[in-house]
């Protein structure tokens, strides 16, 4: 394996990230790297010194706006956010927004002011909200004007910025000089809450190229490249996206809501060579028409979910060998990538770790476990998150009452601490089960916490779901336990058919009964109009019994 600097610098190279030019500007754009670092912050600021005028975004309202443009557009706000609420480092910026411009810039000004951006899910529920507002102690909810009765109840120190207040901010400010803050600040995700209140993941500033070059090695992503971001800003593939876009200089396309032939023509018209979404809008574009032409795609990026069988098999006879599915969650970022053709060979393949990931399966003991073998999937890479906040406050408050120190002391010696078990080859539970084959390629058996016991056997309930998302006439599947009288718990599967088709349960029942243990066999099989998704299109277990007959 080559060591990390050659690999670093050939990768860089085999991008285009590395091509000559003007000594002013590269100079300026190292110079923005050593002052702001590799957040989303400084990687606008790198690319606003090497190309000032490319186009940054392309809204769907604003229109193009250039990498000079957005900057002064993040830079007037976050003086008005100063000046007008008084948001400065460690203060906490809720955002609530769909896909466009404005999520971007208040990312950015909360960037460059040194404050914490929560990343709101715009599923959430208007308790839900409220409970994140006091949970995260925000200062602010910037939100657009389609939630306004969501945030009707949040708690009175919470102040609101709708679209009208924000853009007037933006219009009307004159932008000053803003140097780095003492404090950098995080980014916060939400985790997907459904079974109560979301928790919220600190997520990590890179600390150099290294987690970039992993992916882009995986994914051939350039310099320059035009990308639409369709998965959620909020949620971590979508804001991952964007920070890559940044960091390559490329041109991000962005639209409030994913409908699939807008999504194609934007694609077309822009010249897009790379799509991110996640799985649910990938079949949303195969149950939209064929497009009359291959859109200029080279790359569909999706993760959030696991692509459930057959689906990349019947993408790619569409769209081509271009697509890609990254595995990961909001608290290790990546585990595995897999190709177009690792897919081709195993569509419900994770893929293999990137260059600099560790991943680790291993048994009820923490053995490793053989090949083929189901265990827990451990995973290590420079960018694992930081702790949910709730955790990070009461060791706050605790490490305050044993040293007496200030709050940013302690916020260096937890930034310390995190780095020391990231750099000690820290490997981190997904709380999932999975297993590698002969050559190395990761499969994800399920949530350890989805696997059930039925009449004393191990079963799980992906390995079902899979099978029956192969059936021609099924469009989308879930599999799940339910309790059982008899044999403690039982499987129960959720079919959406492809319109005119019919199956008959029995008919169900044979198929898994052909090709798994009889244990594996759905007693219920029931078919629905719909599954129940989030916002981010992972299907919602717990809704799903309201389908269900005991």
């Amino acid at each position: 394996m080559p060591s990390d600097l050659a690999f670093l610098v050939a990768t860089l190279t085999r991008r285009g990230l590395l091509k000559p030019g003007s000594p002013r500007r590269i100079a300026a754009q190292l110079g923005a790297l050593r002052n702001w670092g590799f957040s989303l912050a400084g990687e606008l600021r790198q690319a606003a010194a090497r190309d000032p005028d490319r186009t940054a975004l392309i809204d769907e309202e604003l229109g193009e706006i250039s990498y000079r443009e957005l900057l002064d557009r993040a830079g007037r706000l976050a003086g008005s956010l100063r000046t007008r609420y008084g948001i400065g480092p460690g203060d906490r910026i809720g955002v609530l927004c769909r896909n466009h411009a404005g999520l971007v810039e208040t990312a950015l000004a909360g960037g460059l002011l040194g404050a914490d951006i929560v990343l709101g899910n715009t599923g959430l529920s208007g308790a839900q909200l409220a409970a994140v507002a006091e949970e995260q102690r925000l200062r602010l909810l910037v939100h657009d004007a389609e939630f306004l009765d969501r945030v009707v109840g949040l708690p009175a120190e919470v102040e609101r910025l709708d679209e009208r207040g924000y853009s007037e901010l933006v219009a009307g400010a004159v932008p000053g000089e803003l140097r780095r803050p003492a404090r950098d600040g995080r980014t916060i995700v939400l985790t997907s809450g459904t079974s109560g209140t979301p928790k919220g993941a600190r997520r990590p500033t890179p600390s150099g190229l290294g987690p970039l070059v992993a992916i882009i090695d995986r994914i051939p992503l350039h310099h320059g490249t035009r990308m639409m971001i369709a998965a959620p800003l909020f949620h971590t593939w979508g804001y991952a996206a964007l920070q890559m876009a940044f960091a390559l200089r490329g041109t991000v396309v962005l639209h409030r809501r994913f409908e699939p032939l807008a999504a194609l023509e934007a694609v077309e018209r822009h010249s897009c060579t790379a799509l991110f979404a996640v799985p649910v809008m990938v079949q949303r574009l195969l149950d939209a028409p064929p497009p009359a032409r291959r859109p200029p795609l080279e790359v569909v990026a999706t993760s959030g979910a696991a692509l459930p069988g057959g689906l990349a098999t019947r993408f790619m006879d569409r769209y081509g060998e271009i697509l890609y599915n990254l595995y990961g969650s909001t608290e290790v970022s990546w585990a595995a990538i897999a190709t177009p053709a690792e897919l081709r060979r195993a569509p419900t393949t994770a893929g293999r770790a990137p260059h600099g990931t560790r991943l680790a399966i291993v048994d009820a003991r923490g053995e490793p476990a053989p090949v083929g073998q189901v265990g827990r999937i451990l995973v290590g890479n420079d960018l694992l998150f930081e702790g949910y906040t709730a955790d990070a406050r009461e060791r706050e408050a605790r490490e305050a009452r044993e040293a007496g120190d200030d709050r940013e002391a302690r916020d260096d010696r937890a930034e310390r601490s995190d780095r020391d078990d990231r750099a000690g080859g820290r490997l981190l539970d997904t709380g999932d089960l999975g297993h590698l084959d002969g050559d190395g390629l990761l499969f994800v058996d399920g949530r350890a916490d989805d696997m059930i016991v039925s009449g004393g056997e191990n079963v799980y309930p992906a390995e079902v779901e899979n099978l029956l998302a192969g059936l021609p006439q099924v469009r989308e599947v879930a599999v799940i336990g339910v309790p059982d009288r008899t044999y403690g718990q039982r499987l129960a599967a959720y079919l959406v058919l492809h319109p005119g088709e019919v199956l008959d349960p029995e008919a169900v029942r044979e198929y898994v009964r052909r090709y798994r243990a009889r244990f594996s066999v759905p007693r219920d099989v029931l078919f629905v109009p719909a599954l129940p998704r989030n916002a981010t299109g992972k299907v919602l277990t717990r809704e799903l019994s309201r389908y269900h007959r005991a």
